[in-house]
């Protein structure tokens, strides 16, 4: 069984639900993907890690590090970036929360992000691109660049179109039709 095999065989017996539900975008839906149960288990953090790496390479992108919108995109960043270790490209992650915390530092992006960096703004699964959309538009605040969006899958309702239109590369490890959602 490929990784690609893999990951769907355990997106699906893991976090996909059949039923009536509200999305984050307020959409109504026949079925949710709750990532969550897949990039939080062991298989599924070597599976993403690996091939996250790999869809990075392919891309020829080469980022400092990688992250998003907590909480999604943090286990997948996590992931990428341990399964980076030891290799030519390596890479740490890095957090953005949805405001910055009210003490200590204030920050609104944790982590390994320095001003200056190039990164990978990381998902779970887009829908409307608008997660992604707002950890790059905090990354770009702070003085990053952004190289592209890498998401675990692209529930093809218009997200990556959305962020293509605002000129950010989109690549997914998996999609609603190779898991025959539809």
């Amino acid at each position: 069984m490929t990784d690609a095999e893999a990951l769907r065989r355990l997106l699906l017996e893991r976090s996909v639900r059949r039923g009536d539900f509200v999305l984050s975008s307020g959409q109504r839906s026949s079925y949710y993907i709750d990532c969550r149960l897949t990039t939080m288990s062991a298989e599924g953090m070597v599976l993403i890690g690996r091939m996250g790496w790999e869809a990075i390479r392919r891309m020829e992108w080469r980022p400092r590090a990688v992250g998003g919108l907590t909480m999604g995109a943090d286990p997948v960043a996590y992931a990428i970036a341990a399964g980076s270790r030891g290799t030519e490209l390596e890479m740490d992650g890095f957090s953005v929360r949805k405001e910055p915390k009210g003490h200590g530092t204030g920050k609104l992006i944790e982590g390994n992000f320095r001003a200056g960096d190039s990164v990978v703004v990381v998902e779970d699964v887009i829908t409307t691109g608008e997660s992604a959309s707002k950890a790059a538009e905090a990354v770009r605040a702070e003085g990053g660049t952004i190289l592209g969006v890498l998401a675990v899958v692209d529930r093809q309702e218009g997200g990556r179109h959305a962020l293509e239109g605002q000129g950010i590369q989109v690549v997914a490890l998996t999609t609603a039709s190779e898991l025959g959602l539809r």
